[in-house]
């Protein structure tokens, strides 16, 4: 079983690692970064290496896209997304994580689909046909979406369970001790305080 993780400008470095390091533990499976050119892609400090190509692994079995704190480039790197919409006829499941899921509907995969996304672009599903769903992931065929960052760990450990069955999925979520309990309730607009909120909101729409 083949993963591909499609790093790209100014992808978010936590968006690939959290599920890389929930996959990577399934047994049979290879987890690779993958990206135009094989090489170091940076994020902000954080630095990758993708040691295949996409004409390298154009058929994977699981395609797990990243999303990026600039939410405008998930919808236009022309080049992922010629990949994404190449490699999905294909796949056993293709998914994504925060922002992720607009380089999904840029590749036309979303038209009808129930999906989600970071809370800050939700209102920007709908302009690609998708049904947009308020739920930390959402599976609708084989496509499944999920909401920001983190939320791409409980993504993938759904995957895993998908895969591999629910034992291990929760023998993965063990050894990873993966038991949130944040500090403050604060991790979604329904939680947080409204001027947190909008704090947020203007922050990463205006990156």
């Amino acid at each position: 079983m083949h993963i591909v993780i499609p790093l790209y400008a100014g992808y978010d470095a936590m968006d690939a690692l959290g599920p890389y390091f929930v996959l990577r533990n399934i047994p049979g499976a290879t987890v690779t970064f993958v990206a135009e050119r094989p090489g170091v892609i940076a994020d902000e400090g954080v630095t990758l290496t993708a040691t295949a190509s996409f004409a390298d692994l154009p058929r994977p079995d699981v395609l797990v896209v990243p999303g990026t704190k600039d939410v405008m480039r998930s919808m236009a790197d022309q080049e992922l997304i010629r990949y994404v919409k190449a490699a999905h006829p294909t796949t056993t499941w293709t998914t994504s994580v925060c922002v992720g899921s607009l380089t999904l509907g840029a590749a036309g995969l979303l038209e009808g689909v129930r999906a989600t996304t970071h809370w800050v672009a939700h209102d920007l599903l709908a302009q690609f046909g998708a049904q947009p769903v308020d739920e930390r992931f959402v599976r609708d065929g084989k496509i499944i979406t999920s909401g920001g960052v983190l939320a791409g760990i409980d993504m993938a450990l759904y995957l895993a369970s998908l895969l591999t069955g629910e034992d291990m999925a929760m023998a993965i979520q063990l050894g990873l001790e993966y038991a949130p309990q944040p500090p403050f309730n604060a991790g979604t607009p329904k939680t947080a305080p409204a001027e947190i909120t909008e704090l947020v909101r203007s922050f990463l729409r205006d990156a």
